[in-house]
């Protein structure tokens, strides 16, 4: 005789479907999951709420107005001039911090007024507006002003206006001769990786280097 074995002891033959969760147990999971997603969101804002937010275009900031240099700009400013004099090059900072009324004149140049074009950007629309650029120029032996990309003052064989980009270059500037089509050759930049929508929409850099780091 087989052996008797009571209904709620039978195990269902091998090979049959288990049974389903049920409606409230699909519910239950999928609270659970969309909390720990809220959590993972709520830490990630709360640790990287700038990145965050340069993300998203309809966030805005009130920012401070912005009157000159940023501090790690003008830092590196000063260790170019520095810098570039212990290869026997002189060099004169022509334009820094810029405001949006002065980047309008320069707009204007050539447009508008007499002269040639000088920039295609209006205010607003530069890093100098937010003093994020500088624009520098040689000077000879005999204390001139020149815009000459050929000019080797130190007689080293190498052109002293690149020899000065270089430096920069290695200051964390950008330079605005390696731009692809408006070439702006006395144009040196440190952005910080903000573009200038973001800048607009009044984010801003640290102003410490180890903030920035």
């Amino acid at each position: 005789m087989a052996d008797y074995q009571p209904l709620h002891q039978q195990r269902p033959p091998a090979g049959l479907p288990h049974k389903r969760p049920t409606s409230r147990s699909r519910k239950i999971r999928n609270w659970i999951i969309l909390l720990f997603i809220l959590l993972l969101v709520t830490a990630l804002w709360s640790n990287r709420s700038e990145q965050l937010e340069r993300l998203i275009p309809f966030i805005k900031k009130d920012a401070p107005q912005i009157t000159e240099l940023h501090p790690i700009v003008q830092l590196k400013k000063e260790e170019l001039i520095t810098e570039v004099e212990k290869l026997g090059i002189s060099i004169l900072i022509t334009d820094d911090f810029r405001s949006h009324e002065e980047q309008n004149a320069l707009y204007d140049k050539g447009r508008e007024s007499e002269g040639p074009i000088v920039t295609h950007v209006r205010g607003g629309e530069s890093y100098h507006n937010y003093g994020l650029a500088i624009d520098f120029a040689l000077k000879t032996k005999k204390g001139k002003v020149i815009w000459d990309l050929e000019y080797d003052g130190n007689k080293n064989g190498s052109a002293d206006w690149i020899e000065v980009v270089k430096v920069a270059k290695q200051l964390g500037f950008s330079w605005g001769g390696d731009w692809k089509n408006f070439k702006d050759y006395p144009h040196l930049q440190m952005d910080f990786g903000y573009s200038i929508r973001e800048l607009q929409r009044g984010h801003r850099p640290e102003e410490s280097i180890e903030n920035e780091e």
